[in-house]
């Protein structure tokens, strides 16, 4: 099934996404941020795009020579603008650098290739001359994934997928479609859409990500209650490697030998290119509802997501934010500074599916919900945070923007160590960073546990970067003595190495470490990235 391609916009080279979309915070948040945490405004500005410091391209021309031949001259790009939009990822500490005009760890160059024989050539180009290879799709990493340790390499490229954003085909038997990676969300949406399906993958990142992105970081979407992780949607695809090419996936499931698409669901880029997916799709919707639930403290609340995932039926989507995050009002991002009127913690829960699926399962849970001490609000709460789902990162660069260091982290444990997770990384991030704001939701639920997603606002220091990459090392390790997992679906890039491998042990670490020996010897995908 051949399909037009579709144009994405870049996303802002020192920021989150439209430029247009940005926002100046409201006066009563200024004023909260000074008041309560000392905020004030950076003594310089930041840096304009023609300030940025770029290294000088280091790939030589018989390199350029042959990666032209692979996939086109028109595709191997080497100017500035390529070069600086492809400069890292999005995590505070990414952007706090480009704010200063950091273009350090600029690719060398940007190839993009148009097929999976142009994905293998590049691939074959780049071991040969021994030239870093970082994989990048939407660019939204937050865990430093798309940094490339230069030492030992000739040069760095970042291989973009753009150019693979085709729907390939559905079959609508089985309700799989075939998707190429460089689709981002929106347009894959759009295209499955048009024959009735959807993905149901809602993730903060939904505007920009990529599905390629999406498997490589094993990505996890807000409405997972109901259609899963992203990785419990992958039944197939193909990788290209160094050393030949993967094709994954002939049943749903299979007893023949350990699922070698799990290898893949998490890589990060460092074991090969996936170039397509074959993904489970589910009927559009005939109908979305989305409400709120007030509990009084967040315990409490917690309990009832608990009684609700472990009995069912389960909503489509189901977060419930601590008393910190709901007062502040992060939990309806566009009401942000209008504080919560009343106490206690607020719950969305939201359904989606046909109009006799919705009500049962809407009566079903509000029933428990009722019965654990919640109260209901309405739809007003649910359907504010539906309109707002996306706006966060938005946020943060005004945050930023206005003398604060703003970033998040997320975990997740089983629901017995749940509260005493939530409590260590809250005590190591007070710890690190003296009187921060520290805000929490339970963004994923499960049968046998839950995932927390913890937002943090301080005064910047002098040296922002340095303060936050010691707050950060502080909670990775409450995070490890808690028995919480280092990332539920932010991934390992560089920034949890060291936990990621204390987390799955030393002979965890060689067996990484014999897959990245025998698809990628040369060591030219990612390096510094998932293998510690």
């Amino acid at each position: 099934m051949e399909t037009p391609q579709l144009p994405a916009e870049p996303m802002l080279w020192s920021g989150w996404g439209d430029p247009a979309k940005a926002a100046e915070l409201p006066s009563p948040v200024r004023r909260l941020l000074a008041d309560l945490l000392g905020v004030q405004a950076p003594a310089l500005p930041a840096a304009t795009f023609g300030e940025v410091r770029l290294p000088a391209p280091a790939l030589s021309p018989l390199v350029l020579s042959a990666l032209s031949s692979a996939v086109g001259g028109e595709h191997v790009r080497l100017d500035d603008d390529a070069r600086i939009r492809h400069t890292r990822g999005k995590s505070t500490p990414d952007l706090l650098r480009m704010r200063a005009g950091d273009g350090s760890d600029a690719p060398d160059a940007v190839v993009l290739p148009g097929s999976h024989a142009e994905v293998a050539e590049a691939l074959r180009v780049c071991a040969e001359h021994r030239v870093a290879v970082v994989p990048f799709g939407g660019g939204t990493s937050v865990v430093g994934g798309l940094i490339a340790a230069r030492k030992g390499f000739a040069g760095v490229v970042a291989l973009d997928t753009a150019r693979l954003n085709r729907l390939v085909s559905i079959d609508t038997e089985s309700m799989v479609a075939e998707l190429e990676p460089g689709l981002r969300a929106p347009q894959a949406e759009q295209l499955l859409a048009a024959h009735g399906f959807t993905l149901g993958h809602f993730p903060q990142s939904f505007e920009y990500a990529t599905l390629g992105g999406y498997a490589a970081a094993r990505s996890s979407g807000q409405a997972s209650a109901g259609y899963g992780r992203f990785d419990d949607m992958v039944v197939g695809m193909t990788v290209a490697t160094p050393q030949g090419t993967l094709d994954l996936g002939r049943a749903p499931k299979s007893a023949a030998g350990p699922d070698l698409r799990q290898v893949i669901l998490g890589s990060e880029g460092a074991f090969g290119v996936i170039t397509s997916l074959r993904l489970r799709v589910r009927p559009a919707p005939a109908v979305r509802v989305y409400e709120g639930w007030r509990f009084a403290t967040f315990s409490a609340g917690a309990a009832a997501l608990r009684r609700v995932a472990q009995e069912g039926p389960a909503p489509t989507v189901l977060r419930l934010s601590d008393e910190t995050e709901t007062m502040v009002g992060l939990a309806r991002p566009e009401e942000l500074g209008a504080l919560a009127s009343e106490p206690g913690c607020q719950v969305i829960a939201g359904y989606e599916g046909t109009a006799a699926d919705v009500a049962y399962r809407r009566e079903r849970t509000a029933a428990t919900l009722s019965e654990m001490g919640g109260v209901p609000l309405g739809s007003e709460p649910g359907e504010k945070w539906a309109h707002g789902r996306y706006s966060a990162p938005y946020l943060r660069d005004s945050l930023l923007a206005a003398g604060a260091t703003v970033e998040t982290l997320e975990t997740a444990c089983f629901w017995s160590g749940v509260p005493r997770l939530y409590e260590a990384v809250r005590q190591a991030l007070t710890a690190s960073l003296g009187s921060p704001l520290v805000m929490c939701h339970v963004s994923h639920v499960y049968a046998t546990g839950a995932s927390l997603y913890f937002t943090v606002v301080t005064a910047q220091s002098d040296d922002p970067v340095g303060q936050w990459e010691s707050a950060k090392r502080a909670v990775n390790d409450a995070i490890g003595l808690a028995g919480g997992t280092i990332s539920h679906h932010h991934g390992v890039g560089r920034d949890h190495l060291q936990a990621y491998a204390l987390e799955i042990g030393d002979l965890g670490v060689s067996m990484l470490r014999g897959v990245k020996e025998r698809l990628d010897p040369a060591g030219i995908l990612n390096p510094g990235v998932l293998i510690p």
